[in-house]
């Protein structure tokens, strides 16, 4: 099928391609819980997801004593890394990263994660060689910060104005818009459809079928 709008596409990871939500929200909690902090509602700890865990940390318990961070970090990751080879790509997303793939579409990451977070679960999902370029939270500026979009599409040799940007919250979208990329929302994972319709995404998937369809009809 023959491009129209779009070269190049950027997906977030957890809560997109990812099903990891849930588990990461009880990681934050458990991680608090740890350290006899306040432990954070359901909707406060998916709102920090994509993030990077430092700010995430921080925007969960915002009035804690800042000395308790760094410990908030190292227990989620406890936690987390306990649980991460068993966490599922949500169904439908390895089809459509291999026919987007096969249509010629340069695909990257642009996460939250560390880089050796991206790593264990590109390896875990078996899917390394799809990705023509990733970039973590640990290497450049946490989103909203365009920045990560715009080393990629450096890296690449591509056009902002030809870029999308795919996520599953807010973040992802602010940092599309500080880009001045294009974006769509994904409903799926951590922000609800309402928070998400606020950013005026192009479109917004309530499935990784609809993201997959409107791709095929638009991208």
């Amino acid at each position: 099928m023959a491009k129209k709008q779009f070269d190049f596409i950027v997906f977030d990871w957890d809560g997109t391609l990812m099903d990891s939500t849930a588990t990461i929200v009880q990681c934050i909690q458990a991680a608090a819980k740890d350290l006899g902090l306040p432990v954070p509602d359901e909707k406060a700890a998916a709102y920090v997801i994509g993030l990077s865990l430092a700010d995430a940390m921080q925007a969960a318990l915002p009035d804690i004593d800042p000395k308790y961070y760094p410990r908030m970090v190292e227990r989620y990751r406890h936690h987390y890394l306990a649980r991460d080879h068993e966490l599922p790509l949500f169904p439908g997303v390895r089809e459509m990263l291999a026919e987007l793939s096969q249509e010629g579409y340069f695909l990257a990451v642009a996460t939250g994660k560390s880089r050796v977070g991206l790593s264990r679960a590109l390896h875990t999902a078996k899917l390394l060689s799809v990705f023509d370029a990733t970039r973590c939270s640990d290497e450049t500026f946490s989103k909203p910060h365009p920045a990560m979009l715009q080393e990629l599409v450096r890296e690449l040799g591509q056009d902002m104005e030809r870029t999308l940007m795919i996520g599953d919250t807010t973040h992802d979208l602010q940092m599309a818009s500080n880009a001045g990329a294009a974006a769509i929302a994904v409903e799926y994972g951590a922000h609800d459809a309402a928070t998400l319709q606020s950013h005026q995404p192009l479109y917004s998937a309530r499935t990784v079928a609809e993201l997959h369809a409107w791709l095929n009809q638009h991208a």
